[in-house]
């Protein structure tokens, strides 16, 4: 990448979203017609092509090798059958095993308050923002599991990331195939196969650690819905789900505090929040495919009951959270050509019956919009636009001067991969409010604008 594009001004900016907004939608009119971390590729001998577009969005045939276990495989395995001619043992020969490094950048158009007053450091080098170990890959016959273990330069600790532990298997319903399973996993829709959805959202699959927060609610947490925040060491959760015809998604499952039964404070990892009984969670989606597209709609529930932090969860009041989301994802895997769009929409009603109890009635809304294209899946780019919006409550968003949460801007990012497994890419977050308004958003005459961030990051797996 050349100087000029590392000293982006805003007026430059404002072009790059512009023509990328262009193109993307320019290219999605004229088409007329598993996680494939280096770990599934020693497994299953495939290159990294053949499960992404570009990681992590999969492709038709990742989204298959996912909802199939993780199972499919390359190498010398190690083996047992019972005397019935069960399989008893089935074992890669070589543990599947991967790594995961990201360094990063980061600058904001103004720098940051400093706590003790001034102004914080402006232009910060993470090295590593973060790193993460895999396994990913089979466990025994028809058991499989994506696990994650992340190192955050942020947090200065290691942490359990994404995982998904599931068993699958395959009959026919209605003389069609029928692949269905059980999911173990620790965040809702970290199971999913679609980009749209909160876990994987694309393209904002990787964005800065230290980009600026909205102010935190009454609640002492930043205001997103519970299935964008929820996870990650705090809940744990079982799922049975089915894919029929290679069009029907359905699933269903429930999701408890891990560990269940201690008090907030031990439990306050992600959120300072702890689950209270059984979170329902449940999701349907249609993917028609036609030659080298496809179209995926679906819909996503939640709902769960919160203990507030530093309350006992065995009794008192709680918060309650009922999610309901619309996603969409297009995709066009061309032999050089690769578009993707995708589409977010996620409505709250919050029932805050333990932190506001005079005024519990809130909603909280998440929407966002993004596309994405590579030539080669070597040169390409995304640009989306993400929005937060809630009802007005000065009680509930105390340190904003507009009482609401509303967020809103737009991202566009440019990306070089020299290889399947490494990328270098130029990232710019635009924001056109934050907290609420535009300009003195919090009361001491910060814009919005002041918060734009400029995110360069080298990201490599191996």
């Amino acid at each position: 990448m050349g100087d000029a594009q590392l000293t982006l001004s805003l007026r430059s900016t404002h072009v790059v979203f512009a023509s990328l907004l262009a193109f993307t939608v320019a290219m999605l009119a004229s088409t007329k017609n598993a996680l494939a971390v280096p770990s599934f590729a020693r497994q299953t001998g495939f290159a990294c092509e053949a499960c992404h577009t570009v990681f992590p969005e999969l492709t038709p045939f990742g989204r298959q090798f996912k909802l199939n276990g993780y199972l499919v495989d390359n190498l010398p395995q190690i083996k047992d059958v019972t005397s019935e001619n069960q399989e008893a043992l089935l074992l890669n020969w070589l543990p599947p095993l991967s790594l995961q490094f990201v360094t990063s950048y980061t600058k904001f158009k103004t720098a940051l308050p400093d706590p003790n007053g001034g102004l914080s450091q402006n232009g910060t080098v993470q090295f590593p923002e973060q790193a993460s170990l895999f396994y990913a890959g089979r466990i025994a016959p028809k058991l499989g599991a994506f696990i994650q273990l992340t190192y955050s330069n942020s947090s200065n600790q290691f942490g359990w990331d994404n995982t998904d532990i599931r068993f699958a298997d395959q009959t026919a319903l209605a003389k069609e195939k029928l692949a269905w399973g059980l999911t173990f996993n620790n965040a809702p829709t970290v199971q999913d196969v679609w980009n749209s959805t909160p876990a994987w959202k694309y393209p904002f699959a990787q964005t800065s650690s230290i980009a600026p927060l909205p102010s935190p609610a009454l609640t002492g947490l930043v205001p997103v819905t519970q299935l964008d925040g929820i996870g990650n060491g705090t809940v744990a959760g079982l799922g049975a789900y089915g894919y029929w015809n290679d069009l029907v998604y359905f699933e269903v499952g429930g999701y408890g505090a891990a560990p269940h039964g201690v008090s907030a404070p031990l439990n306050s990892q992600f959120t300072g929040e702890v689950v209270s009984g059984l979170a329902p969670y449940w999701r349907v989606a249609i993917e028609p495919k036609w030659g080298r597209q496809s179209i995926e709609v679906g819909l996503v529930g939640f709902a769960d009951q919160i203990v507030p932090q530093g309350l006992n969860v065995q009794s008192g009041p709680t918060n309650r959270y009922i999610d309901l989301a619309f996603d969409a994802q297009y995709q066009y895997i061309g032999d050089d050509n690769i578009m993707s769009a995708e589409l977010t929409y996620i409505y709250e009603k919050q029932s805050l019956n333990a932190t506001l109890p005079m005024d519990p009635s809130n909603t909280l809304k998440t929407f966002r919009l993004g596309g994405s294209y590579f030539y080669r899946r070597q040169w390409g780019g995304s640009l989306g636009y993400f929005s937060t919006a809630g009802n007005t409550n000065a009680a509930l968003y105390p340190g904003t001067s507009t009482g609401t949460p509303n967020t809103a801007g737009w991202a566009a990012e440019l990306d070089y991969l020299p290889w399947l497994n490494v990328k270098l890419a130029i990232q710019y977050t635009f924001y056109n409010k934050f907290d609420g308004a535009q300009s003195n958003y919090n009361g001491t005459g910060r814009n919005a604008f002041a918060n734009n961030t400029l995110y360069l990051y080298a990201w490599f797996a191996f």
